[in-house]
């Protein structure tokens, strides 16, 4: 990995349009750079979606993307962070063999030692669900993978948060408030 590059957490908000994703991931594909993990969900704000996208690149490169992003027509708005300006986490369920993980009582002190819980258990495998840093994620599968226990392991991607990206979305809803009382009268 090239050392100057920094893992960069995009947020985009945008409107619910088909087809959009598509746009969205093309800016990352015509510049060669990888998405590391991708959610999208709906927002707090009825009508509003919320993109987060990490990648590994440098400031000169993620500003360039943040702003082609921007110029795409349904995009509200969109901006970058550095992991020490947004509060993330991400969740991952690990599906392990019950007889396995029983069978070694280290197995449930690991589970413990990074605070997640089993959500799930039958004859044939439980459910180890853990929210948390990413490291902190693929650290424990690792720790399961050693005690050869893991079964299945997947991971939702970053999500996070930050106080700084409501202004134009505020803006895009009052406007949107106006323009439907204005289609009433």
């Amino acid at each position: 990995m090239d050392n100057n590059k920094t893992l960069y957490t995009i947020i985009v908000h945008s409107e619910n349009i088909a087809g959009l994703l598509n746009q969205v991931t093309a800016v990352f594909t015509r510049r060669q750079i990888n998405i590391e993990s991708l959610n999208v969900s709906a927002s707090s704000i009825k009508g509003v979606h919320k993109y987060t996208i990490t990648c590994w690149t440098t400031p000169d490169i993620v500003e360039k993307v943040v702003r082609q992003i921007e110029k795409k027509m349904d995009v509200i708005q969109a901006h970058y962070f550095t992991d020490k300006e947004i509060f993330q986490r991400e969740v991952a369920m690990y599906k392990v063999s019950t007889p396995e993980f029983q069978s070694t009582a280290e197995a449930s002190k690991v589970v413990r030692r990074y605070g997640a819980h089993i959500v799930e258990v039958n004859p044939t495998y439980s459910i180890v669900e853990m929210t948390g840093m990413s490291d902190d994620i693929t650290n424990l599968y690792q720790e399961l993978r050693n005690l050869n226990c893991v079964l299945q392991f997947v991971r939702s991607g970053r999500i996070a948060v930050s106080t700084s990206c409501f202004e134009r979305v505020n803006e895009y809803l009052a406007h949107r408030e106006e323009r439907y009382r204005n289609e009433k009268q």
